[in-house]
């Protein structure tokens, strides 16, 4: 029952922290208000400015931001136990996350749509804009190259997940036209949607699919890489309405409702066991019990617990990347400022919970029984399984299969045949790390289009350079610009010789700065916002602690990467892994920058709010030349 009494209680904490603290901070400190006009109405365009429902830019905020994120994330940190882990998912997205989500989509709103590196610019000053947008740039290219290879690995565990991954584009697109032209409900095509999709993943390995999921399952990785950033191009390009925003939308229906069938199936399991296994030759429903230790300081072959749980658990808790989505897209998509609680702060502490989950699936779930040598494992048994060593708990292929192992135990728990529990699992992980691949790719375009708007000597250049990056042609462009940065470093070889099966795996070569690089994001992002409340005279109180432990721990785990990473890997330095070495301090370098920029304009920038920007003069920037 200790399973079950944790659930509940974190559900209850997200729930009570929403109506109070996320409620505090949009009515008394960012003072959202409902007749304040939102850039998706002052700036228009129908492709990326796009007033939307609550429930739908909630959907596509939610996939966007979650993506793998918080199912790796907790799946690799339950080695130093399940306490730790919980306790980090728990406070870090209520005080930290949801407050770091909240606040990058104000500042955006309040700042006609723009990114959180170009608001930098305005609020602090040019050089900053700068640089942010460089580790942007940076970040997001990493995030192109990885994704087409987290799926591939994916769908080669879970070929049945394949056929309904698919289907759900042109779901997305038919119910992105009908809500688009005729202005219908979305009761009635959110149902039809959600069964068409629950249809898919069950009949998604019957017959012929089988063999179709088989055959795509077994494509090379790079062939992938290629279809899946070719797919995030049209995606990038076409108006947010017609698949962006439905996919998002209906992807959050099936993987909302997966997830309560999974904490149903962790309450029936709480009460009567999980599904029947033969021991002995005898069939008995095996009890639901907490299988992973308390905490455990020093796991085999393991980093130091300070600082590496707080950048192994990402998304989940705080994520620098969330700060792009929040800015980058759902600033541009809400229709009344009030809808901002909801989408920023109720949008990370949905993923909170969804972590929580994570970690009870692999922890607890994870016992109910795993396929063994010598027969089916449980409790300890089947946790030290997956968790032998840290080398082996950290690949990909461990840690979703950790996941997808306990999660498909509580859904079997129901009554749900093995295959289809399996299945359910396989979609819910490729379908987020979709989502968020679609969006990166429209985000990197938008990063693109803000360093292109920056080039030239004079105001007047920049201008002309802004108005042909934003516009009809220069989206192509940006996004063609984006699309070849990410294959560019995917194509290359993370070891060995550049062979057609190596290709596809380049990602890899930087992945490690990713964890580090995300939170520092993070950090950067809390200054931004902490530079526009000071600037009104509001209070920053709130925002110091998490600022300051989202600058130091992510700069700590980098440099410790780089020169020693006690008790983890040898050392990058000691590896000769000369290119994460410069990029890593690089980037401890621009934030060192960043943060002395800071400090020197604070005094100097109380009370002393920016223009506000005309939307005017914004549309005519971003207008076309034509």
């Amino acid at each position: 029952m200790t399973t079950l009494l944790i659930a509940v209680l974190a559900g209850i904490g997200f729930l009570v922290a929403y109506y109070t603290y996320g409620r505090w901070l949009g009515r008394k400190i960012f003072r959202l208000a409902a007749d304040h006009v939102c850039p998706s109405e002052s700036l228009r365009d129908d492709v990326d400015f796009v007033p939307t429902k609550r429930g739908v830019i909630f959907g596509h905020h939610f996939t966007s931001i979650a993506g793998t994120g918080p199912i790796v994330g907790p799946a690799i940190a339950v080695m130093w136990g399940w306490l730790p882990a919980l306790l980090w998912v728990f406070l870090g997205s209520i005080f930290i996350g949801a407050v770091h989500d909240l606040g990058s989509l104000v500042v955006s709103l309040r700042n006609n749509g723009q990114t959180i590196g170009d608001v930098a610019g305005r609020l602090m000053n040019q050089r900053v804009r700068l640089l942010f947008l460089l580790v942007l740039l940076m970040g997001l290219t990493i995030v192109l190259a990885i994704f087409g290879l987290v799926i591939a690995i994916v769908f080669r565990m879970f070929p049945e997940a394949i056929f309904p991954c698919v289907i759900q584009i042109p779901i997305a697109i038919m119910i992105g036209l009908w809500l688009n032209r005729r202005g219908y409900s979305l009761v009635i095509p959110s149902l039809i949607a959600l069964v068409l999709m629950y249809l898919s993943v069950i009949m998604g390995d019957w017959g012929p699919l089988a063999s179709f999921n088989q055959t795509l399952a077994e494509w090379p990785t790079m062939v992938w890489v290629f279809v899946l950033l070719s797919y995030s191009f049209i995606a990038s390009i076409l108006p947010v309405g017609i698949l962006l925003q439905p996919r998002d939308y209906i992807n959050a229906l099936q993987l909302i409702s997966s997830l309560g069938l999974v904490v149903i199936g962790l309450i029936v399991a709480a009460f009567i066991g999980g599904a029947p296994v033969e021991i002995d030759g005898e069939a008995m429903r095996p009890a639901l019990e907490l299988s992973a230790p308390v905490a455990q300081w020093d796991p085999i072959g393991a980093p130091m617990i300070f600082p590496f749980l707080f950048v192994t658990i990402a998304c989940g808790a705080i994520s620098g990347f969330h700060c792009l989505v929040a800015s980058g897209t759902s600033s541009k998509q809400l229709a009344r400022e009030t809808d901002a609680q909801m989408v920023g702060y109720g949008s990370m502490i949905t993923e909170g919970f969804l972590a929580t989950i994570v970690i009870l699936a692999c922890v607890a779930g994870i016992g109910l029984g795993v396929a063994g040598e010598d027969g089916v494992l449980l409790g300890k048994a089947a946790w030290s399984s997956h968790y032998t060593s840290w080398s082996d708990a950290k690949g990909l292929s461990m840690t979703v299969g950790a996941f997808v192992d306990g999660s498909s135990n509580f859904l079997k728990a129901l009554g749900i045949p093995p295959i289809v529990a399996i299945a359910f699992m396989g979609v819910l992980v490729a379908s987020f790390a979709g989502t968020t691949l679609d969006t990166a790719c429209r985000l990197q375009r938008y990063v693109i289009q803000e360093l292109w708007g920056n080039i030239g000597v004079s105001s007047e250049s920049r201008k002309r350079m802004r108005r042909i990056a934003w516009s009809g042609p220069g989206r192509f462009i940006a996004t063609g610009i984006a699309v070849v940065l990410g294959a560019a470093l995917a194509a290359l070889p993370s070891g060995g010789e550049w062979t057609w099966a190596s290709m596809g795996t380049g990602g890899i070569i930087l992945w490690p700065l990713f964890g580090a690089t995300n939170q520092l994001l993070a950090g950067l992002a809390f200054l931004v916002i902490a530079f526009y409340l000071w600037r009104r005279n509001r209070p920053i109180w709130f925002l110091i602690l998490p600022m300051i432990l989202m600058l130091v721990i992510p700069m700590w785990a980098m440099i410790d990467q780089i020169f020693t990473n006690r008790g983890g890997d040898s050392a990058w330095w000691d590896q000769g892994r000369w290119e994460l070495v410069a990029m890593g301090l690089a980037t401890c370098v621009l934030e060192i920058w960043m943060i002395i920029e800071a400090i020197l304009l604070f005094p100097r920038t109380k009370g002393l709010d920016p223009d506000t920007l005309n939307p005017a003069t914004v549309k005519s920037e971003f207008a076309s030349d034509e």
